[in-house]
């Protein structure tokens, strides 16, 4: 992938996953609606022991573009 190309719409597949199961997990819906910013949700779920996607992509990925998944969040 070139540094235009976009993953359905977002950064990278890492930003994609994080910001699907957010948006379709009722519980994780739930835990970010209570957060402030996603590095909040991040520390949370990190905290309550899930360290990474049902699809295996770290919460704290490097990769994730912070910015618009907090964009993605003041819109829950």
């Amino acid at each position: 992938m070139t540094a235009t190309q976009t993953y359905n719409g977002w950064a990278n597949f890492q930003t994609f996953n994080v910001t699907l199961w957010i948006q379709n997990d009722e519980s994780l819906y739930n835990a970010a609606k209570s957060c402030t910013n996603y590095q909040e949700l991040a520390s949370l779920l990190y905290d309550c022991g899930s360290k990474e996607t049902p699809d295996g992509v770290k919460w704290t990925d490097a990769k994730i573009d912070g910015i618009a998944v907090n964009e993605m969040m003041q819109d829950l």
